[in-house]
């Protein structure tokens, strides 16, 4: 199989990541609930896990990331721990349903929601942002990098608006967290709201968010935590603050492991890879008569998605047929994005994803380039 859906999750993982998960099953207690060895060794792996992606981020203390199963339970950390009724927050159409849907449930309990608009090729105006910010805004909220178009956000851009109105910034980091580096400092990022299972190489079932010191945020769920048994409230220091119950110490053990691979081989010579494909992927299909790209390719830096359509076809057809007759994996349909379908005009007909990671070859995109240009020809796609 030659698997081309690393948007969704990279189901290549490195091998110190199978192994480290491994381990952990084998010899892992529970953190924070006990002082024998096995509890123990759990506290201290997560500890580190805490601290590699604290360095990863710039964050100001490791006691500032918090672990969750993944972006979408963040994201609802983040937009009900800190709106309320009244409230105004500021989104984008490029958004996923894990930051939409949250943020429809707010808007029917009181706050008020404003979604800028994008261009059919799936850019935002900046200039929008502040346009838009109201005595009562409290956060703005966007992707930093798009799942359906592979289109970059500015997010320093956006965070020097929030700071100078002095308003929250909520990240979605989902498609660029191990890939494109991200300093919450720098970039004025409040709240960083990340997965374990796409770019950052990890488990399925990790993801995590970053929380500036001193932003009050409520925490969605509230149980055991290890310490302040007697209290009836939930412990308010960070990070147990926003983690209740027994965290996937197993799976933080493998984002532990991949974060520490991620540091050894670098960024920079990932996402050379992974946009070496890419490029090469789409100066190749745009040359094949019928194929309709999306999104913006004016700008070099980008996300490696490459989605496309052929003619009219249905691009679950054309998905089945390149999994059927070539081994090709990619993710056809909406992709939880309907906004930036609406904004793409493909709300009908969906369209096809190809997402590349660095461990994807050469070899294999010049076959999907080829099985595209195969099913291009209508007689192909009859049969």
């Amino acid at each position: 199989m030659i698997y081309l859906d690393n948007a969704a999750t990279t189901m290549r993982k490195p091998e110190a990541v199978i192994r480290a998960v491994t381990d952990a099953l084998c010899t892992m207690g529970n953190a924070g609930r006990g002082g024998h060895d096995a509890s123990l060794g759990a506290s201290r792996i997560i500890y580190d896990t805490r601290e590699r992606l604290a360095h990863l981020f710039h964050a100001e203390s490791p006691k500032q990331i918090v672990f969750t199963m993944n972006s979408t339970e963040s994201l609802n950390i983040a937009i009900k721990g800190i709106l309320q009724a009244g409230d105004h927050v500021i989104t984008t159409a490029l958004e996923h349903n894990s930051v939409l849907r949250p943020l429809y449930e707010m808007e029917e309990k009181g706050a008020e929601l404003t979604i800028l608009p994008s261009d059919r090729q799936g850019r935002i105006n900046y200039a929008d942002f502040e346009k838009n910010i109201k005595k009562n805004t409290k956060a703005i909220i966007c992707t930093h990098g798009s799942n359906l178009t592979g289109n970059l956000v500015d997010i320093k851009r956006v965070g020097e608006i929030t700071k100078k109105y002095g308003i929250l910034f909520v990240v979605d980091a989902s498609q660029t967290a191990g890939v494109f580096p991200i300093d919450v400092q720098e970039m004025y990022v409040d709240i960083l709201c990340f997965t374990g299972h796409k770019g950052l190489l990890g488990p399925q079932g990790t993801g995590g968010m970053y929380v500036r010191e001193g932003v009050a945020m409520k925490p969605l769920l509230s149980g055991g935590s290890g310490v302040q048994t007697y209290s009836k409230t939930h412990p308010a220091q960070m990070p147990t603050a926003l983690e209740a119950g027994t965290l996937n110490a197993h799976g933080l053990a493998g984002l532990r492991a991949a974060v520490g691979y991620l540091q050894e081989v670098g960024l920079d010579a990932i996402r050379k890879k992974e946009q070496e494909l890419m490029w090469h992927f789409y100066e190749e299909v745009t040359k094949i008569p019928g194929v309709t790209v999306y999104g913006d390719f004016s700008q070099e830096e980008r996300c490696a998605i490459v989605t496309l359509n052929i003619g009219d076809y249905d691009s679950a057809e054309v998905s089945d047929a390149l999994a059927m007759h070539y081994g090709i994996s990619t993710r056809p349909g909406a992709h939880c994005a309907p906004l930036m379908h609406q904004a793409l005009g493909t709300v009908e007909q969906g369209a096809v994803r190809f997402s590349f990671s660095h461990f994807n070859t050469i070899e294999e995109v010049d076959t999907a380039i080829a099985a595209i240009r195969e099913l291009a020809e209508p007689e192909d796609m009859e049969e």
